[in-house]
Formats: C-alpha cells, structure tokens, sequence
C-alpha cells in the first residue's frame, strides 16, 4: 500500500517528518526570545580581570529595554525557524525512515535501546551535515549587538563557505543529545501506550494510532531533554562560542564591555578558552538558561506533534489517494 499512488514514498515517516517541523517551528518562535538571551549569555567570554558584560541571564533582556531594542530579541527568528523547520523534518523523517529499514531488515517487531540510540545518532548525523550553514547564521544574527544583526545572505557572505560550517565536528558529537533525548521518550512513550492500550482495550490496528495525552508528552519531554542537555552541556556552550558574532565588528559600545576577546574556532580552542578564564565552573555556565529553554522548546515540540500527527496522517492519506486516483486517470486516459 505504500506504493499506492506513491511512487514509492515513505508516507509514515513524511508523517513523523511533517508533525514533527511544524511543531518545531511553533516551539521555536514562541521562545526565541529567551533563546536569544541564553545565546548572547552563553557566548560571552569572562576577561582575564574575571569582569563580565552580563552576569546574568536577565541582563541580557534588560539590556535590550534599555536601549529600547526589545524586537532585537528576535533578530535571526527567520533564519532560526528555516533552520529548526529543516532540521526537524530531517530529523524524524530520517529517524522514522532508518528505524523502519532496520525492523525490516532485522524482521524485530520493536527497537532496542541500542538500536535506537544508532538510529537516532544517524538521523542526527545527516541532519546537522545539511544544516549547519543555517545554524551558523542563526547564531551570529543572536550574538551580535541588538539592531545590527543582518540578513541570512549578508551573515553567511562575511566569512568564507567554510566558515558558516564553524562547530560542524562539535554538531556532530552532539548529535548524541536527541539521541539520548528521544531514545527515552520513545521508551517512555511505549510504555505508557501499552498501559493505555490494555485499559482500552483496542484491536491492534486502531490501538497502533494511540497518541499522549499533552500532559504526558509534555512531561516525557521535558524528563529526556533536561537528562541530554546536562550531559552534554560543555559541548553546547563552546558551539555557541565558536558560531558567535566577532564581538570587534558588532559591539562598539566600548563603555559597556569590558575587555573584547576574538571568539575561539576550533573545539579545543574553545574549551581551553572556557578552562582558563572561568575554571571548571564555566563549563556549565548558562546551564539553568540552557535546560529551562531546551526543555520548554523540546516539550513543547514533542507535545505540538503528538496533537497533530493523528491529523497530518488522515491529511497524507488523503493526498495519497487523491494522486493514486490522478495516477489511474491519466492511464486510463
């Protein structure tokens, strides 16, 4: 039936893929502006006196009322929500394609833990390889000074090609984060459904449609996402540091920034960086502002597509029969 119409589409995963990139890019806007705070925090480097510009999160919002550059805090949301649009379809298209193609191949009627984490690692993989340009100017337009961020093609044009790849190695270490990330909210996930199908007692076939309730997939959400971001917080902070707007190009308010440092562009450069000016503390700076963003966004993303896959599966089932009626008119034609 997959072929129906299809010519050889995988309609589940542009399923997942689809549910999952429009709930991203509602998550996405309606926290950029927190997002932007925690990456202006995030990328800030303490001097050698040890002064900082901000020394908190809310500095940075505070700073933004006082020279009256509050919509600054969404400077690059066009460029974010390509990017986190892109990257999620990718995503949980790649995810669900590759976690099928091994039950096929393996005849296994569920994944293990292991698997998943493979699955999910390669997903992330592909993904981060086709958007990292993206990523790289989302971060720019964020860290530079409020009201002088500029376009996607200007960002991206101030360096060379591979300069907007800048993190790429770290991206693809990290792709161990929504791997630890969904590999548990799919096993939690499981769990719950079967408790759920035995109450409800469904046949196999309606119970394989069973979704969360917004609470549970909210909760799920937010349990595997803060577990992947603590484990893997250092590496996020020197992303953000190695992607971050040269601070002698965008900041010239010399008075309100103590001391400018070139931001580093290698992993190794970054961490020793982080290591020699702020000591093992600064590798979890930014930490709370980290997982309260990350947390809130991821819950929210995996409860927005939980709502709505049930609906964006009748959607392509529809599209999938009203071109294999199409497909049998032209031959009949």
């Amino acid at each position: 039936m997959a072929g129906d119409g299809g010519g050889g589409i995988d309609w589940e995963s542009l399923a997942e893929a689809t549910s999952g990139a429009v709930g991203s890019l509602v998550s996405t806007t309606v926290l950029y502006p927190l997002d932007t705070c925690k990456t202006k925090f995030q990328a800030e480097l303490q001097t050698q006196q040890g002064a900082h510009k901000y020394r908190n999160l809310s500095d940075v919002f505070w700073e933004a009322v006082r020279k009256r550059q509050f919509f600054s805090l969404y400077q690059g949301l066009n460029t974010k929500n390509i990017h986190s649009f892109i990257s999620s379809f990718c995503y949980f298209y790649g995810y669900s394609y590759f976690k099928r193609l091994y039950m096929e191949k393996t005849g296994a009627k569920s994944i293990g833990t292991r698997a998943n984490l493979l699955v999910a690692a390669a997903a992330g993989a592909c993904t981060v390889i086709v958007t990292q340009p993206l990523d790289t100017a989302s971060s720019r337009m964020q860290t530079s000074a409020f009201g002088k961020s500029k376009g996607l093609r200007e960002t991206l044009a101030e360096g060379t090609w591979m300069e907007a790849f800048d993190g790429l190695g770290i991206s693809l270490i990290l792709t161990c984060n929504p791997s630890i990330q969904y590999t548990a909210f799919d096993q939690l996930k499981q769990r719950l459904i079967l408790r759920q199908r035995r109450k409800n007692a469904e046949s196999a076939e309606d119970s394989s449609r069973v979704a969360l309730s917004a609470f549970s997939a909210f909760l799920l959400g937010a349990i595997a996402k803060s577990i992947a971001t603590i484990f893997t917080y250092p590496l996020i902070r020197c992303k953000t540091m190695i992607q971050a707007a040269d601070p002698d190009e965008d900041d010239d308010d010399e008075s309100e920034r103590p001391g400018k440092s070139r931001a580093p562009k290698t992993m190794l450069g970054g961490l020793h960086a982080i290591w020699s000016k702020e000591g093992i503390p600064g590798f979890f700076k930014g930490l709370h502002a980290q997982i309260l963003k990350t947390v809130l966004s991821s819950a929210l993303l995996l409860m927005i597509k939980e709502k709505i896959s049930k609906f964006t599966w009748v959607s392509l089932l529809a599209l999938r029969r009203y071109l294999f009626v199409s497909q049998k008119r032209i031959k009949s034609a």
